[in-house]
């Protein structure tokens, strides 16, 4: 039998790609670009989102 992937919600802010790397158009001393890490803010950088309370939905 088929192994079934376990069903993992992915954050709707960054679509499951939590991290970016930005160039900043600086160079270093060995001539390779400066580069930023940015991590989402919704899931911090993991690309899942937990659960939400059946209340919380409800609005109650």
């Amino acid at each position: 039998m088929p192994q079934r992937a376990q069903n993992t919600p992915v954050c709707r802010d960054c679509d499951g790609f939590a991290a970016a790397a930005i160039t900043t158009g600086a160079r270093n001393r060995d001539g390779s670009r400066t580069t930023l890490r940015v991590a989402c803010r919704a899931c911090k950088g993991t690309g899942h989102t937990s659960p939400v309370a059946v209340l919380a939905r409800a609005g109650r």
